[in-house]
């Protein structure tokens, strides 16, 4: 059995959202490029780091994650072996000049399990819920590495149209960024 076909995806509800549900999820992701916009114009720039999150990183996405299930949003687990290798949640409230938007907050694949459409299949399952729950379009602030950007260029997103200011107020360096649901 190959691995995208032993994946298990379910809805994660607050009671599960604990540090124990990232205990085999590995975060590391190591960049040397990444996009940022100067002068109106999209450029890619060498800026060298390691992303690793911090125990205060883990306690900051499990209080997200809680809130956006407490608010009726949604939290998509990628599951394999009873382990966390990828997850996607969304917010439940449209906002937007247009309110057509619902905010993709996160989306995350286990650094041993990317490249095997574990992203992909979570994107799909985050658009599904957001069209169901009357979305025109997912916002997503994200990571600007140049693999990242591929990611979410694959998937159909392009720079959104209006940017959220607290998005950009909290990550300047993000990528702001919509899809059509």
């Amino acid at each position: 059995m190959d691995k995208e076909n032993s994946m298990e995806y379910v809805s994660i509800k607050s009671c599960d959202i604990n540090p124990h549900l990232f205990k085999h999820f590995v975060r590391h992701q190591i960049v040397t490029k990444c996009w940022r916009k100067i002068d109106n114009d999209w450029v890619i720039q060498n800026i060298p780091f390691v992303d690793d999150w911090s125990v205060k990183d883990y306690a900051r996405i499990l209080n997200r994650l809680q809130q956006i299930c407490v608010a009726n949003g949604v939290v998509i687990g990628a599951f394999e072996n009873q382990q966390l290798k990828g997850l996607v949640a969304v917010k439940p409230d449209l906002f937007g000049a247009a309110r057509e938007y619902l905010d993709l907050t996160d989306l995350y694949v286990s650094e041993e399990a990317r490249g095997q459409g574990i992203g992909r299949n979570l994107f799909e399952l985050a658009k599904e819920w957001a069209k169901e729950h009357g979305a025109k379009k997912l916002y997503l602030s994200t990571h600007s590495s140049v693999e990242s950007q591929a990611f979410y260029r694959a998937m159909g997103c392009v720079e959104a149209k209006e940017y959220d200011p607290e998005h950009t107020r909290l990550e300047p360096c993000d990528c702001q960024l919509e899809c059509e649901v």
